[in-house]
């Protein structure tokens, strides 16, 4: 690969002549169509993917078919399963797929596990970033065992609104419920005239409204 290119991401940025002559020959590109599963729970973690284009949702499924989105990866991001799989030499917990087409670099996990303990620069980004995205994890931990869910629903709709093209399967999704449960809270809103609801598509007509529900009692 050209080794402008690779090591012009802000994850290996200022790399030495050795180890950007490595990156240039030794990562690889990928392109993949949306709708694309990248890992997949069980399966194993052999590269780290620097995306340069499009977005990754990672999610947890349960044996039920239940799904909750747990984060997602955009361009100069990392995803912090992928590297905790890379480091400890496990298998993906949890699975990955491309929300848009996506084009990355991917690293090997011998060049990965080379570059952290070889270029401080690039350990401290990936070690801030996993401290980063653990927060955000242990938030939404916090969320779905303690917060109810028309709290989390409203709170969702404030945060994506005024207008948000989903259906109401992908916001169970997102909050980790079911869909008939989710279709009859977005139901009561609009009773309420917090919201409008048509084909794949929410409009939030009181933010108010709905700031209100979800702040925590």
């Amino acid at each position: 690969m050209n080794p402008d290119n690779v090591c012009g991401l802000p994850a290996l940025a200022d790399l030495p002549p050795l180890l950007a002559g490595e990156v240039a020959r030794l990562a690889l590109p990928l392109e993949a169509p949306a709708g694309t599963c990248l890992f997949d729970a069980g399966s194993p973690c052999q590269a780290l993917p620097l995306l340069l284009a499009g977005d990754i949702k990672v999610s947890k499924r349960a044996e039920n078919g239940r799904e909750i989105r747990l984060y997602g990866v955009h361009p100069g991001e990392l995803c912090i399963v992928t590297v905790s799989c890379l480091l400890g030499g496990v298998p993906y917990p949890a699975t990955g797929v491309a929300e848009t087409p996506v084009s990355a670099v991917t690293l090997p996990r011998p060049l990965f596990l080379r570059l952290t303990a070889e270029h401080p620069p690039f350990r401290e980004r990936v070690f801030s970033l996993f401290s980063e995205r653990l927060t955000g994890l242990m938030q939404l931990v916090e969320e779905v065992a303690f917060r109810k869910l028309d709290q989390r629903l409203a709170a969702w709709l404030v945060a994506r609104g005024p207008t948000i093209a989903a259906s109401h399967q992908s916001v169970a999704d997102e909050l980790g419920s079911v869909r008939e449960i989710v279709s009859r809270l977005l139901k009561q809103f609009a009773d309420q005239g917090w919201v409008r609801l048509g084909r794949e598509r929410i409009e939030v007509l009181d933010p108010a409204a709905l700031r209100r529900l979800a702040m925590p009692v």
